[in-house]
Formats: C-alpha cells, structure tokens, sequence
C-alpha cells in the first residue's frame, strides 16, 4: 500500500474488513474520462494513451475485452503485469507473458500512481489508463474505462458494438447492480471473509446470483436486450474464473458449472467471440490467484480444471 507516495508494506490482498469480518473494496480515486466529458481536458488521440492490465483480473478484463469489441487495439496501448502477485503488488518482469514497462520504465505498478499523484494514498490496482503526454492517471475505474472505450473514442473506435445503448441504460444499470454486488464482488467477499458467518452470507448470494443467471439465460441469448452489452462482460469475466479459482480456492463450491447448463452455453457463446477467448489466459488465472500467499502459503498452483470443461480455454 502506498501512504503519501511511498510503499509502506508487504501487499496484502484484504482491502479492509467490517466488524464483521465482510471484505470491503477500496474505491477508485482517478475517475476522469476523455473527449467531450473529459474535466483535464483528455483528448481522443491515437498513440496517446496505455492501458496497464492483468489477465488474471477480472476487472481488468472487462476493459481488455472492450478494447477488442471496439477495435482499438492500434489506438490505445497495452502494458500487461505479471500475474503473480509480489510482495509489492502487480510488478514489470518481462515474465510469464507479461511486459517491463517502457512507458515510465516502472518496477511495479504502484511507481505509477506515485508518479501521477506523489501524495497518493491507497492500493496500486489494474486497470489503469494512463496518459503518456501528459504523465498521469486518466482512470483507475474499470466501470468507467469501459465506457470510455466504448463512448469516448469516437471515430478512433469502431462501432459495430456498442455496449451501453442508450435505450437498455437503466436495464443494463439494473443488471449491473445485481451482478457486481452479489456476484463480480460476492466471490472475493466470500474469499477473502474473515468469519464463518461473513463467508456463508457471501457464498449464498454468489449462487443466487448463478441461479438467476440460469433462469434468465434460459429464456434469452444476451442478459439485457437482444444483443451483446456490458452486462455481458461483466458477468464473463467472473464466470470464466469460476472452476479456475473461485471454486476452489475461494470456497465458492456449492455448485460446479456444469450444474448450470443454460449459464455453461452461454459462456460457450461468449468464448466463441474473438474478443472475449483474447481476455483468457488460463495459465495467468491460475498462476495469479494462487501467489496470494494468505489463501495458498505454499504456492502450489492446481493441475485442474482440465481442458474439456469449456472447449478452448486450455489453448
């Protein structure tokens, strides 16, 4: 954690926790966007803008998924993170499919944000969008990096997709909510509960939630709407991680996938649509989750889920 720009401890992967014992999320401080709603004045240029991400993190995923589905891969750079956490938190090694920062030319992630802000106080997360003219953090919020990938961009961005049409807003909104409370967050409150009743409350909204996700898929192709949207990305990004991590090293076992056939079609979907397989790296998944030394002190990474499971995620 950084406190006034300098690095103060090992990294740990509990943000905060209630009295009782309920993981709590850090919210994000560089909420900016670009173009026209820009407040510093961020303009939509090409070459001007990197994106620091993890594969192992879903949160990240969602923009990386973005970027794809709206063309923008030579428009915005990428600078991918090792997936295994360090005692410093995300870290540059040239490693394991990840990149060294040749941007700022950067150890670890946290470097950035003291760049950006030298007084900076909280957790140096993924995904990060930084702006290379002006040295700094546009965004630290990948709710927001997702919509200015998907609106900001303008005729730099393609638009056969777009994600949050203005008509389905308040559905999408709607859908959102549920999913991130109960779902994209419920499987880290789970995780990461530091009491037995903080883990159970955590476990039983997490599959109420795959429960309400069967029966609407049961009846429709897409979550909101006849077409893809963000709610779709949202929702991928944490079921693609289920067998790999958040069922077993998480807890979050009640049910497998396989006991949702309506919601195991529809990830099938999704994995056949380049831009979503591309976020997927299930080697950086695995890799990732098990480095954090508070759930897994030994760093034994499991040789599961087999290949068969969901076809292509072991390519």
């Amino acid at each position: 954690m950084l406190v006034n720009g300098r690095w103060t401890d090992d990294w740990q992967p509990v943000q905060e926790s209630d009295q009782d014992g309920r993981f709590l999320r850090q919210r994000s401080s560089f909420r900016d966007r670009i173009g026209a709603a820009s407040e510093r004045g961020f303009a939509a240029e090409s070459g001007r803008y990197q994106l620091y991400v993890a594969y192992i993190c879903p949160w990240a995923s969602r923009t990386l998924i973005a970027l794809r589905l709206k063309g923008l891969q030579s428009v915005v750079d990428l600078c991918v993170v090792d997936p295994r956490l360090s005692d410093q938190g995300w870290a540059f090694t040239g490693e394991f499919g990840s990149d060294l920062d040749r941007e700022n030319g950067a150890r670890y992630l946290h470097q950035i944000y003291s760049t950006a802000d030298p007084t900076y106080t909280g957790r140096a997360t993924v995904p990060v969008l930084w702006d290379k003219r002006e040295g700094t953090i546009v965004n630290n919020e990948s709710s927001d990096i997702l919509r200015i990938l998907d609106q900001d961009f303008g005729e730099l961005a393609g638009d056969d997709v777009i994600l949050r049409p203005p008509a389905l807003a308040d559905a999408i909104d709607a859908c959102n909510g549920r999913l991130y409370d109960d779902f994209n967050n419920g499987v880290y409150r789970a995780g990461f509960a530091t009491s037995q009743t903080a883990y159970e409350e955590a476990v039983s909204q997490v599959f109420a939630t795959l429960d309400w996700l069967e029966r609407r898929l049961g009846q429709s192709t897409w979550l909101v709407g006849e077409q893809l949207t963000e709610s779709d990305i949202r929702a991928f990004v944490t079921l693609i991680r289920f067998e790999l991590a958040y069922y077993g090293l998480f807890k979050c076992n009640l049910r497998p996938l396989s006991a949702y056939p309506s919601v195991l079609a529809y990830l099938h979907r999704l994995m056949a649509i380049p831009a979503f397989a591309a976020s997927v790296r299930p080697e950086h998944i695995k890799a990732g989750y098990y480095s954090i030394k508070a759930l897994n002190p030994n760093g034994i990474v499991p040789v599961g889920p087999t290949p068969d499971y969901l076809t292509g995620i072991g390519r």
